[in-house]
């Protein structure tokens, strides 16, 4: 196994680039993975990674121990490994992986999520679990979001990137005008409860930021405004949550009909 301890070392250094810069994971085309569970859902989707890094502390310890054995592997000092900031409590595992590659345009014929101006990266990553989970293969992002593919998003989309059709920097109005399908978008001016209102499928979701909402413009060009009813004491929920109170009952329907 190769050792790094200094910060002076170009495989570090490109390490840091990568976990610090949208910039830098455009141009060479790769991202960073952090913990197993990420690892082996890119692999199981992808195919083998191209570098995998242990923090020094992790080579002999527990489930990272057993799932380096016998691989090439890069041990980085546990200093390093805490200096390169992926995430909040980095596991000692991570991999350099390239990403996988865009598909050519969304498909308006099939049920989707778009994502307006959703700013924190554990949200996004959780909606696209979420979509992932309730069985939807396409997720679109306005500009504002956070990026797909930085390590904090991909750490709380724990797989759901390598399952989903994700398209960045989508115009949302432009997709909802000629979506073939039911367009629907929670609000709570002039909506209809999630559970009395109907729908026709495919269908399209559209979430917004905690706060802002949904922008106006794509408010009015959805045919279906929802709320939530919510007979507690408290007045909104969190994104992901209403995401996917939203999703699970589209597919407890589906799954009435079948």
């Amino acid at each position: 196994m190769k050792h790094i301890q200094s910060r002076d070392n170009p495989l570090f250094k490109s390490l840091k680039r990568l976990a610090e810069s949208g910039r830098e994971r455009r141009k060479t085309g790769q991202t960073l993975l952090d913990g197993v569970h990420l690892v082996e859902a890119y692999e199981l989707a992808c195919g083998p990674v191209a570098t995998l890094v242990v923090a020094e502390s992790k080579v002999a310890e527990g489930e990272i121990a057993s799932y380096i054995a016998g691989r090439e592997s890069v041990v980085l000092a546990d200093s390093l490994m805490r200096d390169l900031g992926l995430v909040d409590t980095p596991s000692g595992l991570l991999a350099v992986v390239d990403m996988p590659t865009r598909v050519a345009a969304p498909d308006r014929q099939q049920d989707a999520v778009l994502l307006d101006g959703i700013q924190d990266p554990g949200n996004v990553g959780t909606l696209l679990r979420t979509a992932a989970a309730a069985g939807i293969k396409q997720v679109l992002l306005s500009p504002g979001c956070a990026a797909v593919w930085s390590p904090k998003v991909l750490r709380a989309g724990q797989g759901a990137h390598f399952v989903l059709a994700l398209h960045e920097d989508a115009d949302l109005g432009a997709f909802l005008a000629d979506y073939q399908g039911t367009t629907a978008v929670t609000c709570l001016d002039g909506a209809t409860s999630l559970y009395e209102a109907t729908w026709t499928t495919p269908l399209a979701w559209v979430f917004g930021a905690e706060g802002l909402g949904v922008r106006p413009e794509l408010i009015a060009a959805a045919r279906l405004k929802i709320r939530i009813p919510m007979p507690g004491t408290v007045e909104s929920l969190n994104v992901g949550a209403a995401a996917a109170i939203c999703l699970f009952e589209t597919l407890r329907r589906k799954l009435a009909q079948l």
